[in-house]
């Protein structure tokens, strides 16, 4: 039977009003779903935060007692780089602390990605509420670049209090502090190309296992950390110039000891720097909406 004309409009008024309602209640999370989903990740942390905390304060020290107990007491000529002669654990504490942020950059962006897409799947739950995959990759990121700061700032304090003690004229008080931004940029740089990679394998087979040896450890070592990069064979020095953690390493090195650079070679960093971070997170977002959209 038929309903009478009046019925039928106060039910397109009733759907339409709750049509609006519902997307008023959207608009929230959307608006704020990159913090929704940077919350989630930090909490998610909570299940290894001891792990979290031991690492960033175990690791400066037993680095850097290590080298100072041990390498650098065999090494008693200072180290030559553009003329300034610096002591040895001055020149190297700074690329530490850049690896630090990669470190943490090579443990977030892998298997937490993996776990959002394949084995826990909570990336699809994200997707079903009204926030974007591009919030859910952005969320990824600052989730990871939450757990750099924690890190890094531990890492930074340790490191001026040790100098303090031991090399007080080494440190440059008044820039030293732009090396904890240094390192985060330098993190993300590494890390959202990471993040692209990981959002388009659909199986682990071995792959991040695969970057930590056949990446992540070539770069630490033929980065310029532990000596210069022109003390490396020619065949070899390629390896420090595409990574981006000799590019943070060495900008770390001008801000905290006032390692000699020319200005364009400063600009060098900081543009191939941007291009990794932005690059990898531009492609990272369309990999998320794509394999979300499945």
């Amino acid at each position: 039977m038929p309903q009478p004309p009046h019925t039928a409009v106060e039910t397109d008024a009733g759907l339409n009003e709750l049509r609006a309602e519902a997307m008023e209640w959207g608009r929230k999370p959307r608006g704020l779903g990159t913090f929704y989903v940077t919350e989630h990740m930090v909490r998610a942390m909570r299940a290894y935060g001891w792990t979290i905390i031991i690492g960033a304060l175990g690791q400066p020290v037993l680095y850097l007692l290590g080298l100072a107990v041990g390498l650098a007491a065999l090494i008693d000529a200072p180290i030559d780089v553009g003329g300034q002669q610096v002591p040895y654990l001055v020149f190297v504490a700074p690329a530490l602390l850049m690896t630090s942020a990669v470190a943490v950059a090579s443990e977030e962006f892998t298997y937490p990605v993996m776990a959002g897409f394949k084995w826990r799947r909570y990336f699809y739950g994200f997707n079903a509420s009204p926030l974007s995959s591009g919030q859910i990759a952005n969320g990824v990121v600052t989730g990871a670049a939450a757990r750099m700061a924690v890190t890094v700032v531990l890492y930074f304090l340790f490191i001026v209090l040790f100098f303090a003690w031991l090399q007080p004229e080494a440190t440059r008080p008044g820039t030293a502090w732009l090396a904890i931004f240094i390192a985060l940029f330098g993190g993300l740089s590494f890390g959202t190309p990471l993040l692209a990679y990981a959002a388009s394998i659909e199986d682990d087979k071995g792959q991040f296992a695969l970057v930590q040896r056949f990446v992540f450890m070539p770069m630490f070592l033929f980065s310029g950390t532990f000596y210069p990069l022109s003390a490396l064979p020619d065949w070899l020095e390629w390896i420090g110039w595409i990574s981006p953690l000799w590019h943070a390493t060495e900008l770390g090195r001008v801000v905290t000891y006032g390692q000699p650079s020319p200005p364009i070679l400063i600009v060098v960093h900081v543009v191939y720097l941007l291009a990794l971070a932005i690059g990898g997170l531009v492609v990272g977002r369309r990999l998320f909406e794509r394999r979300l959209a499945k």
